[in-house]
């Protein structure tokens, strides 16, 4: 065991998990806030956002024409909890990114403002920002700027439901005297501070804020705290970041447990997609439409079933799991990936995911012995991150006031 550990600590390092003496001290730190911004006080250079993210933890990436600024991320806050935004009132961002749930909405599948039942599961908002690329299987969204359009006026299926020329979005924002102020000191230098370049420039700040580094894994392995996570966590550990047994970190890598991250030293990083073997259906596609991942985008048969690799952060929080919540907890992903692939006996998604063509070859499959089960679910539970989840930061700010 006390190899393992060693092989272990040197892999984290390469992943880019570095432990760094400084950071024994980031515990005693605040939780990062919004600061007070005093609506309608506009000032020709805005109060730019107090990141608090803690060594040895990089910021995010920021585009150089939506700098980061307090009045910016207050008013997208509120705009993520408004259902005006949906085109008949009745959902909000909110709704599918819920804090408690780790910013997914528990469901197998999403449902939009209409009704309509979404092929995939909403994606968790945790530490978005670092996401060299957005949604499941999308290598071209590539800004958050840019994905808040997708649900807002999106139709195939309806999300938010709004028309694209966002023309009622804007007259509702526009005849509530509340959110005057709150575009102005955003956006002091536009004239026409409310427009739908803005609304996404806002709700895209407000998404970079979401950031989750607080977890007692993080205690554990970055705030020198050997006793802030369990006897299992550790061994699960071993197992998940051990080539020859889990190999979980070959899709779900480095400090965010994803596949690749951004940040602002390095903005050039591209998304990993993989296929897991989740299914291996007989005929054209061996994954069922449209799901069939990267390959809706590349019409490549080799890109069929690959899908993002998430981050891991705050998992325990955010079931079910997969691209369209078919596995129910985290027993049953594991077991998935201890079997190399899904097999399906009967029904009309049969087959034997373990032998798809297109799995990668990470998903090798391994024994699980003893409490290995027990041992990886106890880690990927020490990624929760209660003060993330209940940061009042990220918290409705209508609440009481409507």
């Amino acid at each position: 065991m006390r190899r393992g550990l060693t092989t272990l600590s040197a892999l984290v390092f390469t992943l880019g998990a570095v432990c760094v003496a400084s950071a024994l001290r980031w515990l005693d730190r605040p939780v990062a806030t919004v600061a007070s911004v005093a609506p309608g006080r506009a000032s020709a250079k805005p109060e730019p956002y107090v990141w608090d993210i803690p060594a040895p933890f990089p910021r995010p990436p920021v585009p150089a024409d939506n700098p980061m600024t307090a009045a910016k991320v207050l008013l997208g806050r509120h705009l993520f909890y408004d259902a005006r935004l949906s085109g008949n009132g009745r959902l909000t961002c909110a709704a599918c990114h819920t804090p408690s749930l780790g910013f997914a909405d528990g469901r197998e599948q999403a449902i939009g403002s209409t009704g309509d039942v979404h092929p995939r599961s909403s994606m968790t908002l945790t530490n978005v920002a670092y996401n060299p690329a957005y949604n499941w299987a999308d290598p071209t969204t590539t800004t958050l700027e840019a994905q808040v359009l997708v649900p807002l006026f999106g139709t195939s299926p309806v999300e938010m439901g709004h028309a694209a020329d966002g023309a009622e979005l804007l007259q509702r924002l526009k005849t509530d005297p509340r959110y005057r102020p709150l575009f102005t000191d955003a956006f002091p230098d536009d004239t026409a501070a409310i427009s739908v370049r803005n609304v996404a420039r806002a709700l895209a700040s407000f998404q970079r804020t979401l950031i989750s580094v607080r977890s007692p894994y993080d205690r554990y392995r970055y705030g020198g705290d050997r006793n802030a996570i369990s006897d299992a966590a550790k061994r699960g550990e071993v197992i998940f970041f051990s080539g020859q047994r889990g190999g979980c970190f070959q899709c779900h890598g480095g400090w965010n447990f994803s596949g690749g991250i951004r940040h602002e030293r390095d903005t050039l990083t591209q998304a990993a997609f993989f296929n897991t073997g989740l299914y291996n259906l007989p005929g054209g596609t061996s994954y069922p439409s449209p799901n069939t991942g990267l390959h809706v985008h590349t019409g490549l048969p080799g890109d069929v079933g690959r899908f993002r690799a998430p981050t891991l952060r705050n998992i325990a929080e955010t079931a079910p799991y997969m691209h369209d919540g078919s596995l129910a907890t985290l027993e049953d992903v594991i077991d998935h990936y201890a079997a190399g692939g899904r097999t399906i006996a009967q029904g009309p998604r049969a087959g034997v995911g373990h032998d798809n063509p297109n799995k990668a070859p990470a998903v090798h499959g391994f024994e699980l012995r003893g409490t290995d089960r027990a041992d990886l679910v106890a880690f990927l539970q020490s990624l929760t991150d209660s003060t993330f989840l209940g940061n009042r930061a990220f918290s409705d700010p209508w609440r009481g006031r409507r």
